[in-house]
């Protein structure tokens, strides 16, 4: 069984970071661990509060790991500061763990900081050059390159921006985007590709940003190339939010438990022109 690896806060709500991660790993079938940077008092109506746990007690947890279950693909999520961030990418680089998704996790969905102006500006410096894909929503994108990312001519620039940082690869989301359709954009090398599919309608869901990054950690994880697994963790996460459970009163949870592409039951198949 391949290991992957999640480094991320803790969600006491269960929808996001490191609860999201592992759940969306055993779906994948793979084994997940966890290091823990923070611990969050959250729900589905917002973030509490929020406590970094020591860079001493992160770098211990990192060595435990990478001394007796290494993973074979990583993911990073909220990370909160400086000297965390610049624990992990030292821990990264010693341990050559070239399968590093990296979720730049500033805010929560209800707007709470979870990343510090200073630690955003290490990220750039010392964790995104080790990155074999970064996976910013809009906001986080601009934000990494000081450039609008508001369509997806827009968001395709900014992966590049964010490729001349140093990583392999860049995926910007647009979950945020307007109108009726979600299109994402994966540039990798050469290569771009956008993945569209129809908004669900219905309320706002929380976590689907953390799921997408561990979704494609896991199939990095498996084997799969760069963009089979994305194309895969697109599909997970569009099909978690069309089952989200109608949990709490704010920001509904993604369903973890929905089926990766090779369980997911066929779609039907839209009748040719002129069909019925």
């Amino acid at each position: 069984m391949k290991i992957a690896l999640t480094i991320a806060g803790s969600d006491s709500g269960g929808g996001a970071g490191i609860q999201a991660d592992l759940k969306t790993f055993h779906q994948f079938g793979v084994f997940g661990t966890s290091v823990i940077v923070a611990l969050t008092a959250q729900n589905t109506r917002g973030v509490r509060a929020v406590e970094p746990v020591s860079p001493a007690l992160v770098l211990a947890q990192l060595r435990a790991l990478a001394e007796d279950l290494p993973p074979a693909a990583l993911k990073t999520g909220m990370l909160a500061e400086p000297e965390i961030v610049r624990v992990v990418a030292g821990v990264v680089r010693a341990n050559r763990w070239h399968l590093l998704v990296v979720d730049p996790v500033m805010v929560s969905t209800s707007g709470h900081r979870l990343l510090t102006v200073e630690a955003e500006a290490t990220m750039r410096e010392a964790l995104i050059p080790l990155a074999a894909l970064v996976t910013p929503n809009l906001a986080e994108a601009e934000t990494l390159t000081g450039r609008e990312a508001r369509d997806p001519a827009g968001m395709e620039r900014a992966a590049r921006e964010i490729i001349g940082l140093g990583a392999r690869a860049a995926l910007v989301t647009g979950g945020h985007l307007a109108g009726d359709e979600v299109t994402d954009v994966l540039v990798h090398g050469t290569e771009v590709r956008r993945f569209t599919r129809r908004r669900v309608p219905g309320p706002p869901v929380h976590g689907a940003g953390c799921t997408l990054s561990a979704a494609i950690t896991a199939g990095l994880a498996l084997g799969r190339d760069l963009e089979s697994a994305v194309a895969d963790a697109v599909g997970f996460v569009q099909r978690a939010i069309e089952t989200a459970p109608a949990l709490g009163r704010g920001h509904r949870p993604v369903n973890h438990g929905a089926p990766p592409a090779h369980l997911a039951p066929p779609r039907p198949t839209p009748p040719v022109s002129g069909e019925r």
